[in-house]
């Protein structure tokens, strides 16, 4: 079987190095494919430098940022063009802990094709989370599986286990999403179009120590309205054109 972990960069300059690293011990035969968006801080050119070192690993540069989106799909089209059989989809910043990766394998070794590493089943937890940051987290995925009748209780983490497959019967390449709707919308899809093998594994997810988070209100707004629209027209069939195809 082979594993290709997918790890989307911009400014994670004090973490890429060890994060590579880390994602090798726990998974010592995967293929590493680095996407950054030409960080000014050098993260393209430090896991060049870490590749170099561990191997294996493959650094896509793009011209600038232009949202995890367009990030994830860029990535997939190099990864789906090849022979690999499980994707890993997961942050540079240690929210996601590489050592869980195994528990995925493991799922899709038991017949899994979606694997989603979920923080609001059991054993599942996010850490020194304030009440209100947990709170609008909880909604919103409850929300987004409400909208788009999703049976996944983590609808929004990056932390995923994909078999190729499943991505090439989604089509995962016409998604739409610009920025972190791209993981609402893969299970969107996937449901759309009859994909029952999706499995949710608890996770730890864990604020990171060093850099920016990327997310924001904005940010927020624009996977809400997405969700919004989609959900409206799967109950109602107004705006049925933009559903995902």
């Amino acid at each position: 079987m082979k594993i290709t972990v997918i790890i989307p960069t911009y400014n994670e300059i004090e973490n890429i190095d060890s994060m590579l690293r880390a994602v090798r011990s726990a998974v010592p035969d995967a293929e590493l494919l680095v996407v950054d968006d030409n960080s000014p801080d050098g993260t393209g050119q430090q896991a060049e430098k870490t590749a170099k070192e561990i191997g294996h690993v493959r650094v896509l540069h793009r011209p600038g940022k232009e949202g995890l989106g367009t990030a994830y799909r860029d990535a997939f089209k190099l990864v789906l063009d090849g022979d690999t059989d499980v994707i890993i989809t997961m942050d540079a910043d240690f929210s996601h802990d590489p050592q869980t990766i195994p528990l995925f394998l493991r799922a899709i070794n038991n017949g899994a094709e979606i694997v989603v590493g979920s923080r609001y089943i059991k054993d599942g937890m996010s850490v020194n989370w304030p009440l209100h940051r947990l709170l609008l987290s909880k909604w919103g995925n409850r929300y987004t599986a409400f909208m788009l009748k999703i049976k996944v209780r983590d609808c929004t983490t990056g932390f995923r286990g994909y078999t190729a497959r499943s991505m090439r019967k989604i089509e995962i390449l016409k998604t739409i999403s610009q920025g972190y709707a791209f993981a609402s919308e893969t299970l969107f899809r996937a449901s759309m179009r009859g994909e029952k093998q999706i499995v949710e594994v608890p996770i730890i997810f864990h604020d990171r120590k060093y850099g920016k988070s990327k997310m924001n209100s904005k940010i927020i707004r624009e996977s809400m309205l997405l969700v919004t629209r989609w959900g409206i027209a799967l109950r109602t069939g107004i705006g049925r054109k933009h559903l995902p195809r």
